[in-house]
């Protein structure tokens, strides 16, 4: 049965709007997705200008967490990603797993639901337009224990 995932986009180098088309049109070949947020322009948050465009998509995969994974970084391998030593250096894109169906994780390699996704306006805005914000709270626990635990106790407030 295939898993319901949440996808966070971003991009803040060149041709920022073409280079999220590319990466959703390649996302298309190992997710199938059934909504895209709008893309909005955010000031980087713990990163150097230029602004970032960003949006979220959701959609449906068959392949494992990991292999999801390994798709994400070949796509933005393919889009010119380089990572550098420097955390949170500009980039061409920038594709992060939000969730995996209520599936938790903490590995080397990947930790789910994301550690820093609740904390993120560019990531919760997009995903409350498009309900993921919902289906994530239905599918994950909210607890102290959960990265969206503070989105949970807070998604009371006008938004």
């Amino acid at each position: 049965m295939p898993a319901t995932v949440a996808i966070a986009l971003g991009s803040n180098l060149g041709d920022r709007r073409r280079n999220l088309l590319h990466a959703i049109e390649r996302l298309k070949r190992v997710v199938a997705i059934v909504r895209v947020s709008r893309l909005v322009e955010t000031e980087p948050v713990d990163a150097p200008p230029p602004p970032y465009l960003n949006g979220v998509v959701l959609g449906h995969t068959n392949l494992k967490p990991q292999a999801l994974m390994a798709a994400l970084l070949d796509i933005e391998r393919s889009l010119g990603r380089h990572r550098p030593a420097r955390r949170n250096a500009p980039r061409t894109i920038d594709l992060d797993l939000l969730f995996y169906d209520a599936l938790r994780i903490r590995s080397a390699d990947l930790t789910l639901p994301h550690p820093r996704a609740a904390e993120r306006d560019f990531v919760m805005r997009p995903l409350r337009e498009i309900g993921g914000d919902r289906l994530a709270l239905a599918s994950i626990r909210c607890d102290a224990g959960s990265s969206f635990s503070h989105f949970c106790f807070s998604s009371n407030r006008a938004r």
